[in-house]
């Protein structure tokens, strides 16, 4: 069926299909979330166990491994990784791709449920879960109150704040950071539970049976039904101290007389500084699929409504993230918005008729708004992957239009009538615009199913792209000739005389047809070259972007204290406060529990700390995020006694090498080795590893023949020292019921009395006899312990995170992987894959699948539309064509091959084979319909097909210049550098090369027939 002519005759359905898709596109657009990078929904579980006052060794033994063991006989593992510090245990199951990750969570919360009994009976249940969050913190408020104290205004950011935050769509988590836990805490004195003899786990066990409610059962008094509740609970402090505590042997104890009681806060394990004063501060985390910048905005609001409803409390914004993503959605539109009314204008100059330019102009609009629609009904958003896909296609998305109307123009000036022109023309040029749009759709879509992270990038970049071309293809199919035939008017018939410029060039092209093994010689000689300049390109993942904030982490030796840490993220402060485009400081100090900080249990470690500088907007500052890193470094490597890594965390910040085995000695010995060697090497920044770090442990060691005759237990000796200097696990604690909340009671000895090893030793355990002094059982000393175990695939591994200070990092990795003590590692160490070394390589593998599936799908369709196998290999001959100019683009702007520039590529490989499709197309159609020869074919077709060639060409350069001359985030600037080149470089040489290669496929086809008939002669003679 012929659409065009069917949308020529009847126009209403063709206005009425395309102003419904508009509707739909405008709709779409408005529900799409706005996004940096799209959410990747990753089959990654998390098992969480948590065991306050543990060791990392301990854990490793006790909990860990037998995780691991457990979630490894579930299928389709891709990796298993454990962090285990004090007290917490973090074990993340990396699944392949395509497995269901709810599947995931279910098969994983089986496994672990299957080893519940093996693990410590005093531990919780440890907690699988999926990452709901997406990315760190979007937007972070700090809290003041003159009239509230910091316990109580921290229990309204954990509960009234907080609880009003999780009920705004989007938000996932809010975690506060700074500010106290209420808690009742009772410091026992050691001498007076020695004088009455008892412990201090009987004191706690007692407090816990005598402070609590409990269900008494059904009464039936008077005919009615009552519940029956036992209520053992006191409202205060002093009351608490006043509780008389049962003993053994029928003794008992008020508790003031052995302990002081007091209303106070949880130890403080974290202190959070806005600008180096004390502060308490709330971050809200995304959840995945929601808009960053819809979230922050629901949420400024949300915190505009508290503090109406709380006016004793001053509720400030203190950052974000959005400013960036922002700033790119803002500028892509600025592309996309500049690039379409560039590529109109270039049609504008070529065509020079108002009515002919509105008609292609028309196409870009009516490509674009529908893909929103179909955008939204994929579940994809607004980001910097979808948005590149439209601004690099918005010239492509006009081709087809200008070819169409280009041709129907060629038959005006015959002095036909528009309708007939129209008619004539888009039948004509029908077979090319579906090849080329087709073999568009052919390239693109292989990458939207591209494996591993990288597809996951690609996935939206392809459909998107794949679907606006489909939709110019509907454009140019019904509406453009319809608005041609009823739009355009008739012209006098002229005679079209060649210019100098095509006289010329068509003079080239007769020379070059002349000479078929000059010319495909001096094009096998550009094609090195290409080669030779694509193999000095650096490579990389993706390039590192400057964003408007920076992250200090701050690093203290093992056993470092609170204070120590507090310190020296001061002094690092101090230093980043003296950059005048740092504007604001947020300093956290010390880690707990989300959403629980300061709390006694959790595992957090002191030692650490964390720097947020936020920086002025990139438009005001003459500096980089890179050069401000790079000027902090230097300063921040002079404080002692402190390890400080700047950045990091960022795309192409830094690279990683990660060594594994399961011998301890010899894996640190080689971490040691490869350390050494690297810091040997120029321009690399810090150079970071925990291996070896080492923190004092107090350590108990029972003698066993000693115990057993006082009938003392390992596990009594545990719970004797744990409940002395920490107090009881947290779900084990009693609690003071308050209207609006639980407020915990600890039992633990005095502060005073904790900080003697002498004390520990004479602490009591309960025996058969009584209760007997720990040092009569137990040897207690001091000694060391790691301070972190990571493990990797169920071995223990050592990370040594490499600062690349901007260098790419393929380049970086080059160098690294040329280390003798890489080269030579020991048998039992071996190197694991991961990180940007991970991600390169499949990055290149999965681009490589790509653009083969790519070439074999536009041969494809090339064969099915042509009927022909050998002259789509005309076609795809330009692919190779492009290369040397993308490369040189690249080159010469001093980028490098990465995610962006490849995407470029892919785009490259559709927009190139449009250009071929034209000419081989007239060619075949001019020698059978028309009968000319086949040189006069060739050549008619360049003289008639190189116009609406160069016109494209120069409307998709003018579509992408705004991304390749004025972005600023360094990600889209690659891919449109690396179009254009290559747009440029193969536009010429496609117009010399590839009817030379038409020529002798041509002939190859007449050789191979005569053969082909003259062996079958015999045979019929026969």
């Amino acid at each position: 069926m012929n659409f065009s002519a069917w949308a020529i005759g009847k126009p209403t359905p063709s206005l009425l299909l395309f102003g419904l898709l508009t509707v739909a596109g405008l709709l779409g657009f408005r529900s799409l979330p706005v996004q940096d990078f799209p959410d990747m929904e990753l089959p990654t579980v998390t098992v969480t166990a948590v065991l306050p006052g543990a060791t990392p060794s301990t854990l490793e033994t006790e909990v860990t491994r037998k995780i691991e063991d457990a979630v490894a006989t579930v299928a389709d593992i891709r990796h298993i990784a454990s962090t285990v510090n004090d007290g917490s245990s973090v074990t993340t199951v990396e699944f392949v791709l395509r497995k269901n990750v709810q599947e995931a969570v279910n098969d994983v919360r089986n496994a672990v449920d299957g080893i519940r009994s093996e693990l410590p009976a005093e531990m919780p249940a440890p907690i699988v879960s999926r990452v709901t969050v997406a990315g760190g913190a979007i937007v972070t408020f700090a809290v003041e109150s003159d009239s509230l104290d910091e316990a109580d205004l921290s229990w309204l950011v954990d509960h009234e704040i907080g609880n009003a935050l999780l009920s705004v769509e989007g938000v996932g988590q809010v975690v506060r950071l700074g500010g106290i836990t209420r808690e009742i805490r009772v410091e026992l004195d050691q001498t007076k539970l020695l004088a009455l003899n008892v412990t201090a786990g009987e004191i706690s066990s007692a407090i816990r049976r005598v402070q609590q409610e409990s269900p008494g059962g059904r009464a039936d008094i008077g005919g009615l039904e009552q519940s029956v509740r036992t209520v053992g609970t006191v409202r205060d402090a002093v009351a608490v101290a006043s509780l008389h505590v049962p003993l053994d042997g029928g003794r008992r104890v008020r508790l003031d007389a052995v302990a002081t009681v007091r209303d106070t806060a949880a130890e403080r394990r974290h202190i959070a500084l806005l600008d180096g004063k004390p502060a308490i501060t709330f971050q809200v985390l995304r959840a995945r699929g929601a808009s960053e910048v819809a979230v922050v905005e629901r949420a400024r609001d949300k915190v505009a409504e508290i503090a109406r409803a709380f006016p004793m409390v001053k509720l400030r914004e203190v950052g974000n993230t959005i400013g960036p993503i922002v700033k790119s959605y803002d500028s892509a539109m600025q592309a996309l918005y500049e690039g379409a009314g560039l590529a109109v204008v270039v049609v504008w100059l070529f065509l020079r008729d108002r009515r002919a330019t509105l008609i292609s102009a028309v196409a870009l609009p009516l490509s674009v708004i529908p893909t929103f629609a179909a955008m939204s009904l994929l579940g994809f958003q607004l980001n910097t992957i979808t948005l590149l896909a439209l601004t690099l296609v918005v010239g492509v998305l006009v081709d087809d239009a200008i070819v169409e109307v280009e041709n129907i123009e060629r038959h005006l000036m015959g002095g036909k009538s528009p309708r007939d022109a129209a008619l004539e023309g888009a039948n004509e040029i029908g077979l090319a615009v579906i090849a080329t749009s087709l073999t568009l759709v052919a390239v693109f879509v292989p990458t939207a199913a591209m494996s591993g992270i990288v597809g996951l990038f690609f996935r939206q970049f392809g459909w998107t792209a794949a679907i606006a071309v489909l939709f110019s293809l509907l454009v140019a199919r019904l509406l453009t000739p319809m608005m041609a035939a009823y739009l355009l008017k008739p012209k006098p018939q002229t005679e079209t005389q060649a210019g100098r410029i095509m006289t010329g060039y068509l003079k080239v092209v007769r020379t070059c047809l002349a000479h078929p093994a000059k010319t495909l010689g001096a094009a096998s000689v550009l094609l090195v070259a290409s080669a030779l300049v694509g193999t000095l390109l650096s490579v990389t993942f993706m390039g590192a972007e400057d964003e408007d904030r920076i992250e200090i982490a701050v690093e203290l030796p093992p056993a470092s204290s609170l204070d120590d840490t507090l310190e020296v993220a001061e002094r690092a402060r101090r230093i980043a406060a003296a950059i005048p485009e740092v504007r604001s400081v947020c300093t956290s100090v010390g880690a707990g529990a989300a959403g629980d900080f300061g709390s006694a249990g959790s595992a957090g470690e002191v030692r650490k700390a964390t720097l947020t500088l936020q920086l002025a907007p990139a438009a005001e500052r003459e500096r980089s995020q890179q050069q401000i890193e790079a000027r902090l470094r230097g300063p921040l490597d002079a404080i002692p006694g402190a390890r400080i890594v700047v950045g990091g965390d960022g795309m192409g910040e830094k690279v990683s090498v990660v060594l594994a085995g399961d011998d301890m000695s010899s894996l640190l010995a080689a971490a040691r080795r490869v350390m050494s060697e690297l810091r040997a090497l120029p321009d690399l920044g810090n150079i970071v590893s925990r291996a070896g770090l080492q923190r004092p442990e107090v350590v108990v060691r029972p003698d066993f023949v000693k115990a057993a005759e006082l009938g003392v237990t390992a596990a009594a000796i545990g719970d004797a020292v744990r409940v002395a200097t920490t107090g009881d696990y947290e779900q084990d604690l009693p609690r003071l019921n308050l209207p609006a909340r639980q407020i915990a009671i600890r039992t633990l000895l005095a502060p005073d009395q904790r900080g003697k090893l002498a004390t520990i030793e004479n602490l009591r355990v309960p025996g058969k006899s009584g209760a007997v002094s720990l040092g009569r059982i137990a040897e207690v000393a001091l000694e060391g312990g790691p301070s972190q175990i990571d493990r990797f695939d169920r071995r223990r591994h050592v990370t040594i995170d490499i600062e690349t200070q901007g260098r790419p990092t393929g380049d970086v990795l080059a160098e690294v992987d040329r280390l003798n003590s890489l080269q030579h590692l020991p048998a039992e160490v071996r190197r694991l894959k991961s990180g940007e070394a991970e991600n390169l390589g499949e990055l290149f593998g999965s681009f490589g699948l790509a653009m083969l599936v790519g070439v074999f799908c536009v041969y494809a369709v090339l064969v099915l539309l042509f009927h022909d196998f050998l002259q789509p290999i005309t076609i795809l001959a330009a692919l190779p064509l492009s290369l040397g100019g993308a490369f040189c683009a690249l080159a010469l702007s001093g980028l490098g091959l990465s995610m962006a520039a490849l995407i470029g590529m892919v785009m490259l490989m559709g927009i190139v084979t449009k250009n071929s499709i034209l000419l081989v197309e007239y060619a075949i159609m001019a020698r059978r319909d028309l009968g000319p020869s086949r040189a006069e074919a060739i050549t008619d077709a360049c003289r008639k097909r190189a116009r609406p060639i160069v016109m494209t060409t120069v409307a998709m350069i003018a579509g992408m210049a705004p991304m390749a001359v004025w972005d600023s985030s360094g990600f889209r600037a690659p891919m449109a550098l690396a179009v254009i080149g290559g747009l440029i470089t193969s536009t010429g040489l496609s117009l010399l090369i590839v009817p030379v290669l038409f020529e002798v496929v041509d002939d190859f086809k007449i050789r191979i027939a005569r053969r082909l008939k003259s062996a079958a002669a015999p045979v019929s003679a026969a």
